[in-house]
């Protein structure tokens, strides 16, 4: 691995104005990363918020988007997906509905699969973003099993989440192997776990903080054929955003990276 990306919803309190976003660009940018993924709402025009990550050294290399909308404007979906610079369209999550029972898992599946067909058209992949609850079980199969048999393997890929992973139930190891040629992007995100005042469930912490061993995962995933590394800090911070922002980097940097 030799360059790392962000998702940027680990900064997302520190791009709440276009004058910010073009100084958090420049901010990561100056810590290391040359990739982000988007998380959500842009804040400004998609075509101006593009223009200053590349402006930063900064490449985009897919997006959390709206699920109605890629479903029900794919058009334009793509349109935005050509500013930003990627083909990976990609949602952060099911549905509620969808995790109801394991009709409307199925159903979900197929608009998936649907959607994801659309999207080929277009030469777009849409991408798909675990928690843990899809390591809930219908039928003795977890949601996730469904989705790995349901999906259709050209078109949709999965961006697998560490930590989401290990808070499941599941090995991460394990999880990447049996997904070998099917995660385009994958988020490294640590867990930790305390006693004191935050008990000793497990949350989400600053990598290096935690006790997920990315040594080996990095490259197991890239004999995999992960093609993007970010970064995901859902909030948990030791400090503020930024400065684990630069936490996760320098370790990752003197850890893991080439």
């Amino acid at each position: 691995m030799n360059k790392l990306g962000i998702q940027l919803y680990s900064v997302r309190d520190r791009m709440t104005t276009e004058t910010d976003i073009i100084k958090t660009f420049n901010e990561l940018a100056q810590i290391g990363y040359t990739q982000a993924q988007t998380a959500g709402d842009f804040v400004i025009l998609p075509d101006r918020f593009a223009k200053y990550a590349h402006d930063a050294g900064i490449e985009i290399i897919g997006t959390h988007y709206d699920w109605k909308a890629i479903k029900n404007d794919t058009e334009n979906t793509v349109r935005i997906h050509e500013m930003l610079g990627t083909t990976n369209v990609g949602i952060g999550g099911m549905p509620k509905e969808a995790r109801e029972s394991l009709d409307t898992l199925k159903a979900f599946i197929e608009d998936m699969n649907r959607t994801a067909a659309k999207l080929k058209k277009y030469g777009c992949k849409l991408t798909y973003h675990n928690h843990s609850f899809e390591f809930k079980k219908f039928d003795g199969k977890t949601m996730m099993d469904y989705m790995i048999e349901g999906f259709t393997e050209d078109n949709i890929s999965f961006v697998l989440d560490t930590y989401w992973v290990q808070h499941g139930g599941a090995d991460i190891r394990r999880m990447i192997e049996r997904l070998s040629g099917r995660i385009d992007i994958l988020h490294l995100k640590d867990m930790a776990a305390c006693g004191g005042e935050k008990g000793n469930a497990p949350y989400i912490t600053d990598i290096g903080y935690g006790n997920i061993d990315f040594s080996d995962i990095v490259p197991l995933a890239e004999k995999t054929g992960v093609k993007y590394f970010c970064v995901e800090q859902d909030g948990n911070y030791e400090i503020d955003s930024m400065t684990s922002a630069k936490t996760c980097f320098d370790f990752l940097k003197k850890n893991v990276m080439e």
